[in-house]
């Protein structure tokens, strides 16, 4: 094997086997993984941006006081929270090529409308039914992935969405410069007042072009792009399991078996490594030491760069390996190493500026731990959306009580307790890691013991697929070979 077909594989994965894969590769590619990016971009834009306005003028003209700053944070939180399992199961109901464009279109509208609002009680309430919305897009993304994609491709599919998060961040400050520069004043409207009207003006465009395009899951979709012989390949290349159904019966497939549990923890508390950027702790070193707003805004965007850098590695390498749980303790590593650093703290500059900037490992078990969540809970699609919104709930429930307690500003910069905090996190998301492994490969020798290697027709997983690859194969042999002959006679 060549060299450039090894970086090949590992960028992008094997080559499909027929030409008739490739298309239908490109075409999910270009339709379900655009959409997705685009929609959770717009909505980590509209979080991010929130809080960009609330600097840029909106505390004076709508007169916060006190903790109403934290009120709608934490309202927007509860949002949040209530609104992630009702989602992901509306979408095992209401198609997803209409409910995912609503919730974006729904959020943008309700971004227009900040930017209306008079009293900090009005913005309360927009936040709490953007929060509803906006609950849709990461683990209703990761279930929609996880419906298209094989085992081997879902990794860095899921890498480059989780990483939109990061790259919104970076967009966020850059826009708000712009538009305090260029827009302020304009038509008579105050800078966060046009960042609410561009995020509004964002959305729309994402949720028409998934009205217009978005394909549902494999088995559902009616896509006008796709052909018939498409669609039919779109189920038959995945693992071939028994369709399930939404049914009373649902809490007993969730709550009865490990997956919800051990893989909520995992990101509930494994999510916690990302504390230093949730925090912006970096900014607030650079604070401590007088540096202008310029350095302040972008030195620790060096903390989210290698956040993105260290997600879209560790996407890559697990599709390429074929192993995900190995992340999480590699995580935890680098994160203790620079914990340990940053407790000493009387170290140089540039080792300090390494140390905050490598916390931004922390984010890297992001998408894979989702990916891995997708693959082993594949077998039930209503259990999978269910484990996946779990995943997110714990991770926001803990989050809500985790940085008060550790990384309060009062502690800044050093932030002694939070340091801390990193080694039992690493210790315990590597256990949980583990526990998932050992329970994962014992359910596999169950489920061989009990059906053999092949389903009750006699074929494994595979052969579905693999019919219908052979079958292609062979097509395009015999059209190749007819081409020759015609072209020497």
């Amino acid at each position: 094997m060549s060299f450039l077909h090894k970086a090949r594989v590992f960028l992008w994965g094997q080559k499909p086997a027929t030409k008739l894969e490739q298309r239908l590769l490109l075409k999910i590619d270009c339709v379900v993984m655009t959409f997705c990016t685009l929609l959770f971009l717009s909505n980590y834009l509209n979080r991010a941006n929130f809080s960009n306005a609330y600097l840029t003028g909106m505390k004076e003209d709508l007169n916060f006081k006190g903790k109403q700053f934290n009120q709608v944070n934490s309202i927007f939180t509860a949002g949040y929270i209530i609104g992630l399992w009702p989602n992901n199961l509306i979408l095992q109901i209401v198609p997803p090529r209409w409910w995912l464009p609503f919730c974006g279109a729904m959020w943008g509208i309700l971004s227009a409308c900040l930017a209306a609002t008079k009293t900090p009680e009005q913005v309360m309430a927009i936040r709490f039914l953007q929060a509803l919305f906006e609950s849709s897009t990461f683990t209703g993304c990761h279930w929609i992935l996880g419906s298209w994609y094989k085992e081997e491709e879902l990794g860095k599919r899921s890498g480059i969405f989780s990483t939109f998060a990061q790259m919104g961040s970076l967009w966020s400050g850059v826009m708000q410069g712009r538009i305090s520069q260029t827009m302020n004043g304009r038509l008579g409207l105050k800078s966060y007042q046009w960042l609410f009207i561009i995020d509004f003006a964002l959305a729309m465009p994402i949720a028409i072009f998934g009205f217009l395009s978005f394909p549902d899951t494999p088995r559902k979709t009616k896509a006008w792009f796709l052909s018939e012989e498409e669609r039919q390949l779109a189920v038959a290349r995945l693992p071939q399991h028994k369709p399930t159904k939404m049914s009373w019966d649902l809490l007993k497939r969730v709550f009865g078996r490990w997956h919800i549990y051990l893989f909520s923890l995992l990101f509930g508390f494994g999510s916690m490594l990302e504390s230093a950027g949730i925090n912006s702790v970096m900014g607030f070193w650079f604070k401590s030491l007088n540096f202008s707003k310029d350095k302040i805004n972008y030195y620790p965007l060096s903390l989210i760069s290698i956040a993105i850098f260290t997600t879209m590695l560790a996407a890559y390498m697990t599709d390429y390996v074929g192993s995900r749980w190995w992340v999480n303790p590699l995580m935890g590593v680098i994160v203790c190493v620079s914990s340990i650093m940053l407790l000493v703290w009387d170290i140089p500059y540039s080792a300090k500026f390494f140390a905050f900037a490598i916390q931004g490992a922390g984010y890297m078990g992001q998408a894979t731990n989702f990916a891995w969540a997708n693959i082993v809970c594949a077998e039930d699609e209503q259990e999978r959306a269910m484990v996946l919104a779990g995943m997110n709930v714990l991770s926001n429930i803990v989050n809500s009580w985790w940085n008060f307690v550790f990384w309060p500003a009062t502690s800044a910069p050093r932030y002694t307790n939070g340091w801390i905090s990193m080694f039992p996190l690493s210790v315990f998301a590597t256990a949980v890691a583990l526990a998932i492994v050992y329970l994962e490969r014992k359910d596999r020798r169950k489920k061989l013991s009990w059906t053999g290697p092949g389903d009750e027709e006699g074929r494994s997983d595979g052969e579905v697929v693999n019919e219908l690859t052979e079958k292609r194969v062979t097509e395009e042999d015999d059209a190749s070979s007819n081409e020759e002959k015609g072209t020497k006679a």
